[in-house]
């Protein structure tokens, strides 16, 4: 017998005799974290309030890396941060993609919206520091270096086989209630915002709310790998004394065992009000039904195999408001007047980046990842949470979470209706005009009907 046949004839046993190749799973996943708390001095609040003056908590940059097989990667970022607006979400895109080998188009940022945090608005502060207010509304180079930061943490993040996805989700007692109290005229008579005292008007009924927080859980086998949560909701129990905190989101999420990463929903009208007085006392008790649910939603899970991750994706142009107070030339004036106080100077020149941004063609991209069972709607802005009721009844059988608080530039996002019955956050705070509604759910429909 020849000795090649020998060689052959090993080779072939060999072969029956090892174990077949394990398939490739079809997803991977990579969480990231990253310090973001600014220094002390630094502006808080998007110049709304005191700079910080002390820490209570710091804030973190939570991210998960989604590696489909053959496909590009996905980035879900949630910052503790009070907005990222104008050209600053490119910055932060920009940066994102190129750590983790995609395209902006692939990263979803979003922020929790806590106020006794920074916010990011270089399109705004280029235009301050023309008029001598450089470091008012932010600190630019702590801004990039926090973007640096967050990208270099998902560059080194290690990714593990993902084999189940889970969903599930909790009521929440006593923390949401809508904002906005109206009179029997239909009109606003009154705002609760996120804390309420000294008015008969704090007891009114909770109003329209989600009172449900979503949960979406990645597991390699039985371990899992990083929770998602979701909840709409104004994120402060108090604020505005120069303490840099999370508040009770981030309190809350850093009570949940493994790596939990929090988005904010459509909580532009929704705050604590009903539940809150503002007293040191409520943060902790607001923090511990937080907790409680986020525990209780991860607990209600149901998991179900793993699919590759899907991006609907469908632009959209928003409306600017209109009358004379928002024309270009009022804002231009607002910004160029001495004799306003700093912080409306600041809110200028966001409103005057945003409108020539606008004027200019900006686009913004309303995207729904579908990660197996569960959709996540992300939207920009402050938006009203008829959104997220409105997007959870394009699919009632299915589970749907939204992630708000992407692009600021727009700020408060009401309804039609909303307008119509006034009240802050239909006031100067909103930067879209009439058809927004109508924009946003059209694109809303849009990404769902996507193949």
């Amino acid at each position: 017998m020849s000795s090649n046949f020998i060689s052959r004839r090993a080779f072939v046993v060999a072969g029956l005799a090892a174990p077949a190749f394990a398939a490739r799973p079809v997803l991977r996943a990579a969480t990231f974290e990253a310090d973001i708390t600014p220094p002390l001095g630094t502006p808080l609040c998007i110049a709304l309030t005191p700079k910080a003056d002390r820490l209570e908590d710091p804030l973190k940059a939570r991210g998960i890396l989604l590696l489909p097989e053959r496909e590009k990667p996905i980035v879900l970022c949630a910052l503790d941060w009070i907005s990222v607006g104008n050209h600053s979400q490119e910055r932060w895109k920009n940066a994102l993609a190129r750590a983790a080998g995609t395209t902006p188009d692939r990263v979803m940022l979003q922020t929790v919206h806590q106020h006794d945090a920074p916010g990011d608005d270089q399109s705004a502060e280029e235009l301050l520091r023309v008029e001598g207010l450089s470091d008012l509304l932010m600190s630019l180079p702590f801004a990039q270096a926090a973007t640096n930061r967050v990208a270099a943490a998902l560059r080194a993040s290690k990714p593990r086989p993902v084999t189940q996805v889970g969903i599930g989700e909790a009521k929440i007692e006593g923390i949401a209630s809508n904002r906005r109290i109206l009179g029997p005229d239909g009109k606003i008579i009154f705002g609760r915002m996120t804390s309420c005292r000294n008015s008969e008007y704090c007891a009114a009924p909770e109003g329209l709310i989600d009172p449900m927080l979503k949960s979406i859980s990645l597991f390699d086998g039985e371990v899992r790998v990083a929770t998602l949560s979701y909840y709409a909701t104004h994120p402060m129990s108090h604020y505005g004394k120069g303490a840099i905190t999370c508040d009770f989101p981030g309190l809350a999420r850093a009570q949940q065992p493994g790596f939990q990463i929090h988005f904010n929903g459509a909580g532009g009208n929704i705050g604590a009000g009903k539940y809150n007085d503002g007293s040191d006392a409520l943060r902790p008790l607001l923090t511990e039904r937080m907790a409680s649910a986020m525990k209780r939603a991860r607990e209600a899970e149901k998991r179900h195999k793993v699919e590759t991750p899907v991006i609907h994706a469908t632009p959209v142009r928003l409306p600017h408001r209109e009358g004379p107070d928002f024309s270009e030339d009022h804002i231009t004036a607002d910004l160029k007047n001495k004799a306003l106080e700093p912080k409306f100077r600041a809110n200028a020149a966001r409103y005057l980046a945003w409108y020539r941004l606008l004027k200019a063609g900006r686009e913004i991209p309303i995207t729904r990842v579908q990660l197996g069972p569960a959709n996540i709607i992300h939207m920009p802005g402050e938006l009203f949470v008829e959104y997220q009721l409105a997007a959870q009844k394009e699919r009632p059988n299915e589970f749907i979470a939204m992630a708000a608080y992407g692009e600021y530039g727009p700020m408060y996002i009401g309804t039609a209706k909303a307008y119509e019955q006034g009240g802050y956050e239909c006031g100067p705070v909103s930067r879209v005009g009439l058809g927004t509604e109508d924009v946003l759910m059209s694109a809303v429909k849009r990404v769902f009907s996507a193949p």
